[in-house]
């Protein structure tokens, strides 16, 4: 059995004389960062040239989410709090939980100087310049927490230079770029909160940690799906003792913070008698298995597999029987069940009992093994299998997967390796989010940009060449997959000039990115759980 070695671990790890002589010299304009250490002159520049950056995307594409955020602006800022759960005066209603928001009411303040008609709830789909200036500069702002906690591990770390690598990686992730300051959303400021939570459990800080994370909770429901990791890890290195027994001062402080902070949000809507409604919002069951594109997980190979049967029915006599109603569904997230023609239906449930069964494997490991670096692989374990079998997943979680696993991939090269797969194959699967010409030159050579900054210096220094022939067979396989999807982006956009747009295969090039990029997934899902199970922490 391998031990995991620790490339970052808590602040009573010293740095020896020859780290602290390498550390980065501080630039005394950024003095006011020194709670984050000392701040040098490469993290400034990262800093300035990536906001430059994202200043030149204000113009680009925006997806239905920009006025979905200003509709929500207009809706805090407009309405008592007793109307903000209840307003459907616009279709994008407000649904993430109150201390979003509370915080979009805090933002609408100043937009409402700068321009009374972004608060105005009438004005529906205004995309003057003064409101697209405001909102781009809300998530660079924002996103500041991110970039905040990403210093602070590097300081906190063993390996300075390789974490450097991996907060840069994050800080600059195309995930991000595509998803925030293209598309337009909010998860950097939120996995900020995320990794600061994470960062508390490095630091030993495990109050901390779960009160971060029961803010985050608050904000945005989908973090849910991290919360089994977060209380068997609580539970067990922080409320119990070695022996297994409770320390109950230290329980007792755990439930009642993280009860305060749900009071905090969920209060007011408690006494007002609104839960049921704020929860039929945050949680709408009429959704089909999969989302509008099929993100690349579990389902997708299904859905998949049930189109090609459905064609071998139509041609060849198989004997197998058609469900008449599945023909007519396109499975792309539309309200209502998603319905299969040949393969038995998915339903809730069995998504659900499916994502419970394999949680359970990786809680049970992290029961046993309750440290730092375990947590951690459990964390992201426990999000994938969510991303990998939960009902009606939008492509945008994979970020769920993606955040944490980076914090793995320099532990060494098998963790690297999976890392690479699914990152690769992770991006690839947002890029049918940004569609416009322009917007799709960016993202693509951003991408190559960026892994070839990042990919390449931690490849240089993890990579082992493989101990036996099947492990030489296997890397080669892995490596073809990933040159792949220079093929598969060659389809992508040729695919539909060369048939002219014909609607009745217009399908095709997102069917074949999202079954491509599964196969990834899922693969890097299985190297990922092997890794945790079979090794030590």
């Amino acid at each position: 059995m391998n031990t995991v070695k620790q490339s970052h671990g808590s602040p009573t790890d010293k740095l020896d004389d020859s780290q602290k002589s390498h550390a980065p010299k501080s630039t005394s304009a950024w003095t006011w960062l020194n709670f984050l250490g000392d701040v040098s002159q490469s993290e400034v520049d990262v800093l300035l040239l990536s906001t430059a950056f994202k200043f030149l995307l204000f113009p680009a594409y925006r997806s239905t989410d920009f006025e979905v955020h200003r509709n929500w602006l207009a809706i805090t800022h407009s309405l008592p709090i007793s109307r903000w759960y209840y307003d459907t005066t616009s279709e994008w209603t407000l649904d993430y939980p109150p201390f979003f928001a509370y915080f979009e009411s805090l933002m609408s303040i100043p937009a409402s100087f700068i321009d009374p008609k972004i608060v105005d709830l009438q004005n529906l789909q205004y995309d003057a310049w003064t409101v697209i200036a405001y909102q781009r500069l809300t998530v660079i702002i924002s996103e500041l927490v991110l970039g905040a906690a990403l210093l602070r591990f590097i300081r906190v770390s063993v390996d300075p230079s390789r974490q450097r690598i991996l907060s840069a990686s994050l800080f600059l992730h195309p995930g991000f770029l595509m998803i925030d300051h293209i598309h337009f959303q909010y998860n950097g400021f939120m996995f900020g909160i995320l990794l600061w939570s994470i960062l508390m459990a490095c630091e030993g800080r495990k109050l901390a940690s779960g009160i971060l994370f029961a803010v985050l909770l608050n904000f945005k429901h989908i973090y849910m799906y991290l919360a089994p990791a977060y209380f068997i890890y609580l539970l067990r290195s922080y409320c119990m003792s070695p022996a297994g027994a409770i320390i109950p001062t230290r329980f007792i402080s755990l439930a009642n913070s993280v009860l305060l902070v749900f009071l905090a949000s969920l209060g007011p809507f408690v006494l007002m008698g609104q839960l049921p409604q704020l929860f039929s919002r945050l949680f709408p069951f009429t959704r089909g298995l999969n989302h509008a594109y099929w993100a690349p997980n579990a389902w997708a190979l299904v859905t998949a597999a049930d189109r090609v049967l459905l064609q071998l029915v139509k041609h060849l006599d198989v004997g197998l029987v058609v469900n008449e109603s599945g023909i007519a569904s396109t499975s792309r997230g539309l309200v209502g069940d998603t319905v299969f023609a040949v393969i038995p239906n998915i339903k809730p449930i069995h998504t659900f009992i499916i994502t419970i069964i394999f949680q359970m494997v990786y809680l049970i490991k992290l029961w046993s093994a309750p440290t730092y670096k375990s947590f951690v692989a459990a964390l992201t374990l426990c999000g994938y299998a969510s991303y990998m079998f939960g009902w009606h997943v939008h492509e945008k979680a994979i970020l769920l997967v993606l955040v944490p696993l980076t914090l793995l991939a320099s532990e060494n090269y098998a963790y690297y390796k999976t890392f690479v797969i699914a990152s690769v194959a992770g991006i690839f699967s947002l890029f049918p989010l940004i569609f416009t010409p322009a917007e799709t030159l960016l993202k693509i050579v951003y991408s190559v940009i960026w892994g070839g900054m990042i990919l390449y210096p931690l490849h240089k220094q993890l990579y082992e060449f493989p101990s036996s022939l099947p492990w030489v067979l296997l890397e080669s396989f892995e490596n073809a997959y990933l040159y792949g999807f220079a093929f598969l982006q060659a389809f992508v956009t040729l695919f539909p000039l060369m048939t002219g747009g014909n609607p009745d295969t217009e399908f095709l090039p997102l069917m074949a990115t999202s079954v491509y990029c599964a196969v990834g997934l899922i693969w890097s899902f299985i190297r990922l759980s092997t890794l945790y199970i079979t090794q030590q922490y």
